[in-house]
């Protein structure tokens, strides 16, 4: 048996899981929560990890019911994200690993969460829509790679959502994303707003922009109500990723989707998507937020793929990077 811990803190979650065999021991986690209104600064996150990361650990260690000798490697984040928090976290790693003489390893954030979902869905090899607050990507597994068909050549899918909850001062607890769903519910006139989607690539920037200048306009005007604005944001951000998504797939002959990342837990995108794999023959599969939104289990996962077909990272090279391609990884443990 081979039991890997995995420290995640790429944004405002910091997360500890351990995974032994595929099978998810622990998963405890902590977010840092602004109010409404505002968002997350690098320095402040990584504060409230420091302060947070030992509790966390001594938990996963707990649920999981396991002590440091039994645990053959130490996974963590080394990236994309924000630079302060993964500094926190990757500190914290490299410590662990020394003290407890383990050998370490450097995951990438979005390789997380795609063997995450594969792990828990059961999906053999599907198309991926990869959405969270800092990524946006369709993308498909070949020959050692996770190829990136398409994604977002400005702003990811999530920072839209987190920037427009911020106008209409929606709560980040558990996240924007979620809040945003439970309001769009409550919506019955749809705003017709910007949709781009330029090849396999979509761009964000400009809806976003739109809704900020409009939105106090509209409201203040009586024309709509915050509920239909979320309404009308999400039907349209969403069918701009069924769109590519579903173009990745024709592409690659595919007959299985899996959304990963912390805007795949909106019920709202897993209706879309699932009204198109349906028209196709396709299958869905996708989780909700225990293993959408970032976890060190997703870490510890990718890890045990890694750490099993031989990969490790020496200590003068667990330096972590806020740019970090997925298909810059050689994917050694699939076929």
């Amino acid at each position: 048996m081979t039991i890997v811990i995995g420290f995640e803190g790429s944004a405002n979650k910091i997360g500890v899981g351990i995974v032994r065999d595929g099978v998810v021991l622990s998963n405890p986690r902590r977010t840092y929560i602004t109010p409404p209104g505002q968002g997350f600064l690098p320095s402040e996150t990584a504060k409230h990890h420091r302060a947070c990361v030992i509790s966390v650990l001594k938990e996963a260690l707990l649920q999981a019911g396991i002590q440091p000798d039994d645990i053959d490697c130490v996974a963590f984040t080394k990236g994309p994200g924000m630079g302060a928090p993964l500094v926190a976290v990757a500190i914290v790693a490299r410590t662990v690993a020394q003290l407890w003489k383990k050998p370490l390893l450097g995951v990438n954030h979005c390789i997380g969460h795609i063997e995450m979902g594969r792990l828990i869905t059961g999906a053999a090899n599907p198309t991926v829509l990869y959405v969270s607050g800092g990524n946006t990507q369709v993308i498909s597994y070949s020959e050692r790679r996770y190829r990136i068909f398409g994604e977002a050549i400005d702003i990811a899918v999530g920072n839209c959502l987190d920037r427009f909850a911020r106008v209409i001062k929606i709560s980040n607890d558990p996240s924007p994303a979620i809040t945003l769903s439970r309001w769009q519910k409550r919506g019955s006139q749809f705003v017709e707003l910007p949709y781009t989607v330029k090849g396999m690539d979509v761009s964000f920037s400009g809806i976003l922009s739109y809704t900020e200048e409009m939105a106090h306009k509209m409201l203040g005007a009586g024309e709509c109500t915050p509920e239909d604005l979320c309404f009308s944001l999400q039907e349209t951000l969403f069918s701009m990723l069924v769109e590519v998504t579903e173009r990745a797939m024709a592409h690659c002959g595919s007959r299985e989707v899996l959304i990963v990342g912390g805007v795949g837990c909106n019920l709202r995108l897993q209706e879309m998507m699932e009204v198109m794999c349906q028209e196709r023959g396709a299958k869905l599969f996708a989780t909700d937020e225990r293993f959408c939104i970032d976890n060190g289990a997703m870490i510890a996962q990718a890890g045990w793929e890694m750490f099993r077909s031989g990969h490790v990272t020496s200590l003068e090279d667990s330096w972590v990077t806020q740019r970090f391609r997925t298909d810059e990884v050689e994917v050694t443990w699939r076929d």
